[in-house]
């Protein structure tokens, strides 16, 4: 294989070039070239595609390397390229910033990259190679446009996104409504083409108070914050009250698993962290890409909150300097996505081909103590596997017991069942989680299970949320020895209602034993779960529950990876809801995101023998966990 290009090339740059999709709508694109003396160079070029809603003049968030705090600019990322022989090209969404169109969520995004990827194959400067990268809704274009399998497409590295499944997570889960799509549409429809062009609009939207809003559930549509940009308030309801998994669901863009036999089969790396929404999106896209496709198809998880992989921190925890890319899994950023570029679509020797399959950040070994940053200790570190999920694990029942005891012993024949109230009106408070887009209401990561001011519905600051009466808590026993997991987890539960509907959720979390810096201990959140009960037998085919009558359920938290250390304890908290990670079920069976009125509900678990409500831990042997070498250089 040659060796990387010597040659570093000049920069130029074409603005608003507008490339026609079938429809005709334009898409207001720029094109970085490789040049000399402010002039294009002749010759043919691979291409790196980034198609995104943000604005393509904008700077990308996540564009900085440990350490920085202000984001690159995409003119900046585009030169560290193109120096090197690529061309990139940014190309703005249907419907946003410079493009035409009217912006209808995810679902014109296939479509539109597939005609853009064309488009660049016809011109004279590309060599008939593209790569795609991006993040988060970048990351849903590029998984979009490879599900129609343009042939010039060449390699992916897709970051936080893609859809897998959308009704089974990141716009619903377990059949509720995730609300950072809510939050999102709001801060977006400031950026409309609307209200960019009718200063009543922008004063309107800017005069909402969002968290006020959230206050005064259920909305109506035509009545909401997002009413003054209809558009996006038309995308939001119809995403909230379509809610069995019907056609709607299956749509280009939203449900990469219906096109995985048809999809490129390209070099791609699928990335996500234990802290971001798009956790499922990732593992399911890799499974359901990697058993079908050359490839090669790698997973790459992290720790991080949403496309923050260069901060060793989530929320109000600390992984150390080792759990960030820069200086682990590469140089930076943009050298893990060159290297992975430069290898499968220009030949060069660098190793790319020798690197795991499969690279996972194991949360945990920290010291539970306080560090400068005020931010509790938690550590981990890189291991490797040759797939997902890992081989060596090993699924491990664990029971609820009627005195909150969690563990492998089955439950008595006799043991009595737990009822609690559930009351639409006080919903327990999101304290972190995998979440993201929910500025100004709510922030994900990893924090103390303990309500605070700067979580949304808390009111009883310092308490923890095991106080609430409706949160039940599950718990092992301080642990004699370390017990890693990592992979997906299952909660089964034998429940009943006195309602027609009503939700069950579940949360893992490792409990901390008290120390000096945390007298009272850390109940650091690890991953959560919800189903409403309408859909406890078909995604399709909602069914009423009868009151009273017990049913088996199952709730499917993302998957996580973390070491419980000695001394520690694994917790599982049911409840009935999350609130404002996922809407609020009122109990009464009416359609979703139509509701007007509201019921409290009476649910109950059974622990007993006969209907163990259990989690299953996907244990992963201590004598089992391979770590991750260092790269050359690093």
């Amino acid at each position: 294989m040659p060796n990387p290009p010597t040659e570093t090339y000049d920069v130029t740059v074409e603005r608003n070039v507008m490339i026609a999709a079938r429809d005709g709508v334009k898409l207001a694109t720029d094109i970085y070239r490789p040049a000399r003396n402010g002039q294009a160079l002749e010759g043919k070029f691979p291409v790196i595609l980034e198609r995104t809603p943000y604005g393509k003049h904008n700077a990308s968030r996540s564009e900085v390397d440990r350490g920085e705090s202000k984001p690159r600019p995409r003119a900046e990322v585009a030169a560290r390229f193109v120096r090197d022989g690529y061309i990139v090209v940014y190309q703005d969404c249907r419907g946003r910033h410079g493009s035409e169109g009217e912006f209808v969520k995810y679902l014109s995004d296939g479509e539109d990259g597939y005609d853009t990827v064309q488009w660049i194959e016809q011109q004279p400067w590309c060599n008939g190679k593209v790569c795609t990268i991006g993040l988060s809704y970048a990351a849903h274009t590029q998984v979009a446009l490879a599900c129609l399998a343009p042939k010039s497409l060449a390699a992916m590295v897709v970051d936080c996104g893609g859809f897998s499944n959308a009704w089974l997570s990141a716009i619903r889960s377990g059949g509720a409504f995730e609300m950072k799509q809510v939050t999102w549409a709001f801060n977006q429809a400031k950026e409309s083409p609307l209200a960019k062009t009718d200063a009543r609009v922008r004063e309107a939207l800017a005069a909402e108070d969002l968290i006020e809003w959230f206050k005064h559930m259920p909305w109506k549509k035509g009545h909401s914050p997002v009413t003054w940009a209809p558009e996006y308030e038309d995308y939001l309801f119809e995403q909230w009250t379509h809610g069995e998994f019907s056609d709607y669901w299956k749509q280009l863009g939203i449900y990469t698993e219906g096109w995985y036999e048809q999809y490129a089969d390209v070099p791609q790396i699928h990335m996500s962290s234990w802290y971001d929404a798009y956790v499922r999106t990732a593992t399911d896209n890799y499974i359901g890409l990697k058993k079908r496709k050359r490839g090669p198809v790698r997973l790459i998880m992290g720790p991080w909150t949403h496309g923050d992989r260069s901060k060793s921190w989530s929320g109000d925890v600390d992984f150390g300097a080792a759990s960030t890319i820069d200086g682990n899994l590469a140089q930076n950023w943009i050298d893990l996505r060159k290297r992975w570029f430069d290898h499968w679509v220009r030949g060069v020797a660098n190793g790319v081909e020798k690197e795991p399959t499969v690279r996972l950040f194991l949360m945990g070994g920290g010291s539970g103590r306080k560090i400068a940053s005020g931010r509790m200790d938690h550590g981990g570190c890189w291991i490797v596997g040759d797939d997902w999920p890992l081989p060596a694990l090993q699924p491990t029942p664990f029971y609820l017991h009627t005195d909150g005891a969690l563990s492998k012993e089955a439950p008595a024949a006799n043991a009595t069942p737990i009822a609690y109230d559930y009351d639409p009106s006080d919903p327990v408070p999101t304290i972190g989680g995998p979440l993201t887009s929910g500025k100004p209401v709510f922030e994900g990561g990893g924090y103390d299970q303990r309500e605070a001011p700067q979580f949304f519905g808390c009111k009883n600051f310092g308490m923890p949320l095991s106080a609430r009466s409706d949160v039940n808590v599950f718990q092992t026993p301080p642990l004699a020895e370390d017990l890693a997991i990592a992979g997906p987890i299952m909660v089964k539960l034998f429940v009943s209602s006195n309602c027609i509907d009503t939700d069950f959720t579940a949360k893992l979390i490792d409990v901390y034993p008290p120390n000096e810096d945390f007298p009272r201990g850390y109940a650091l959140n690890l991953c959560d779960g919800i189903l409403r009960c309408r859909y406890r037998n078909s995604w399709e085919k909602p069914e009423m529950m009868t009151p009273g009558a017990v049913y088996e359920i199952t709730i499917e938290p993302f998957a996580t990876c973390n070491v419980f250390k000695a001394g520690h304890r694994i917790r599982l908290d049911i409840s009935s809801s999350n609130f404002p990670r996922y809407d609020i079920n009122w109990n009464t069976g009416e359609p979703e995101g139509l509701a007007r009125t509201r019921r409290m509900a009476t649910n109950t678990v059974y622990v007993d023998r006969a209907r163990a409500s259990h989690v299953v831990l996907p244990v992963l042997p201590i004598t089992a966990i391979r770590f991750l070498p260092k790269l050359n250089g690093l």
